[in-house]
């Protein structure tokens, strides 16, 4: 299964010089704990995560009016390839040691974004319709026997 059937097309993406309470108030509203930083053309530059802004900003007291996302975001963002698997995502996020995956169509624009707990959730209902499956097909288990009076 490619990795694009399990995303999120509903992806919270910013420019780079949004103000960084902006940011903020946009992750409050759409409930994310991140923004892709996209180019005029859609393209991933970057990607800025809650934890960004507490470090990047506040933990440094800086004003969240006056700097931009292009001064906090984490550059070099990890893209996936719609058409990359669900075996080969985990793999590379295991060991990249991220949590957030931009997906990108063959271009390099943005299309969607997987997450470890999207996967996580994915794989859950995949072993549920699993033993669903084998429950059918295994013979009724006996009923618990009654205990023996002492």
């Amino acid at each position: 299964m490619g990795i694009v059937k399990c995303c999120r097309e509903q992806v919270v993406a910013v420019s780079p010089d949004t103000p960084a309470v902006e940011v903020a108030r946009i992750m409050g509203e759409k409930n994310v704990g991140s923004v892709v930083v996209v180019t005029g053309d859609n393209r991933p530059t970057g990607i800025v995560t809650d934890r960004d802004l507490a470090i990047r900003v506040t933990a440094q007291e800086r004003n969240p009016g006056e700097v931009r996302v292009s001064d906090i975001l984490t550059r070099g963002v990890i893209t996936f390839r719609d058409s990359m698997g669900i075996y080969e995502a985990i793999q590379k996020m295991t060991a990249e040691g991220i949590r957030r995956m931009p997906i990108v169509d063959d271009g390099g624009k943005l299309i969607g974004i997987i997450t470890m707990d999207d996967i996580v959730r994915m794989l859950g209902e995949e072993m549920a319709a699993i033993a669903k499956n084998i429950e059918k097909q295994s013979p009724p288990m006996p009923e618990a026997a009654a205990p023996i009076p002492m």
